[in-house]
């Protein structure tokens, strides 16, 4: 029993440490979370600008537009950038982001000047990574990738959108 006695101030300052370090980790965790890859690494797609001529340049490629609303900071967003969208992209897949709550200019699929925020309203997207996949006149031909899906899935649905998008076209 005096051994245990003598060791309990040993014990609770271990315990006091180990339960400071792991506080200390998981506050630090949302901005290890949100840090940009490195320069090198940087996966990027271009804004959208003029949606009927990005439009019209995937459908003169026979493939639907993917639009990804993305968020600033969005963790998910990112690993999809990386993972599947920026490689499509660099191989000739045209794809666009919308950044939700920006207000960068871009034209609709009307030719009417808005903002990326007001788009992503008027689409009705409220969670990010959120892809939309549009055909002619501005319509969705295939249905929606909202939110991130498991890394090992998320592939595989991409390209049944991309499948359903260019059957509908």
């Amino acid at each position: 029993m005096a051994s245990y006695i003598s060791t309990f101030p040993l014990l609770a300052q271990r315990r006091r440490d180990w339960l400071l370090w792991t506080g200390a980790s998981l506050l630090a965790l949302p901005a290890v979370a949100q840090v940009p890859p490195s320069k090198g690494a940087a996966a990027t797609l271009p804004a959208a600008q003029s949606l009927p001529d990005e439009l019209a340049q995937a459908l003169k490629n026979k493939q639907p537009l993917i639009v990804m609303v993305s968020l600033d900071g969005c963790v998910f967003c990112r690993q999809a950038r990386q993972s599947h969208l920026s490689p499509m992209h660099r191989s000739g897949t045209v794809i666009v982001q919308v950044d939700m709550r920006n207000n960068q200019p871009v034209l609709d699929f009307a030719g009417k000047l808005t903002t990326h925020d007001q788009l992503t309203r008027q689409w009705k997207v409220s969670i990010t990574p959120t892809l939309l996949f549009f055909g002619p006149g501005g319509k969705e031909v295939a249905e929606r990738m909202e939110g991130a899906y498991l890394p090992d899935f998320y592939g595989p649905y991409l390209e049944e959108r991309l499948v359903q998008g260019r059957k509908a076209l």
